[in-house]
């Protein structure tokens, strides 16, 4: 099991290393050496670092607050109609719930990509498409997210605990916030982090629905970038676009690191026998 981990360990981090290692190539550096060392002529990092925050007028920043804009509005919304719609269906009884499951399990099997042609229609007859809310919009609906809070929120929250909060006189809202939100905390970690890597990593929706660069997010720009090569009059800059994805990827790293710890906070649920 460990010669297993260790090589499943290095599948991942070799590419990773790729990455960290070529961004310190110029651009005739990447087609003169090594692929998986440096380059003995030339440390570039910084000014590679340098050029692809101020290229073109510093479109990457441009891109960079587009995705953060995508991220925030379109991942924290799910995560928040998530939290919400999860812990009414679970704790909640009403008329017509095995229907909403059934919708939700169907939605969840569903890829995503089957639904941009029909989103994009239905966005070009309400006029939003080359619009921010054409990619926040659809955004907000996630439903593995609603189904993974509605079955996590069924075995962290006790009905006993709801009971007896609300004979002591605690309104839904206020046991909601104040108990349940804290027990849903690994839950509301894990359905965020992957609403995050979901729309910070979003190809398909922002290509088919905005024309206008200004408003592409990072994944969507720094192919352009990479395009340039093969476009006539266009300039190579490989360099600059392995610099990008470098930066790129580091904000979900850093996210990973700092919300890892509600995972393990979460690890020992239900290790005590009720």
């Amino acid at each position: 099991m460990t010669a297993l981990t260790s090589l499943v360990v290095l599948y991942s981090l070799v590419p990773l290393a790729w990455l960290v290692i070529n961004a310190t190539k110029t651009q005739e550096g990447l087609f003169t050496s090594f692929g998986l060392w440096f380059d003995d002529g030339r440390f570039a990092l910084w000014e590679n670092l340098r050029t692809t925050v101020t290229y073109d007028d510093g479109i990457f920043l441009r891109w960079l607050g587009n995705t953060l804009l995508y991220v925030v509005a379109g991942a924290g919304g799910a995560t928040l109609l998530a939290v919400l719609g999860g812990y009414g269906l679970a704790k909640f009884d009403f008329p017509g719930k095995r229907a909403v499951f059934a919708v939700v399990i169907g939605a969840v099997a569903v890829p995503g990509t089957a639904l941009a042609v029909p989103t994009f229609l239905m966005f070009s007859k309400l006029g939003l498409t080359n619009t921010p809310w054409a990619v926040i919009i659809p955004s907000l609906i996630c439903p593995f997210g609603l189904y993974l809070m509605w079955t996590y929120a069924a075995e962290a929250i006790p009905d006993e605990l709801l009971e007896a909060a609300r004979v002591d006189g605690a309104g839904e809202f206020r046991t909601f916030f104040r108990i349940c939100v804290p027990l849903l905390a690994p839950g509301i970690v894990t359905t965020l982090l992957f609403s995050m890597v979901v729309t910070w990593n979003n190809y398909f929706l922002p290509l088919i629905m905005l024309k206008d660069p200004d408003w592409y997010p990072l994944i969507l720009g720094l192919n352009a970038w990479n395009d340039q090569a093969t476009t006539a009059g266009g300039q190579a800059v490989f360099n600059l676009v392995i610099t990008g994805a470098l930066l790129t990827i580091l904000p979900l790293l850093a996210v990973f690191l700092l919300l890892q710890r509600y995972w393990q906070s979460g690890l020992a649920a239900g290790s005590v026998k009720q």
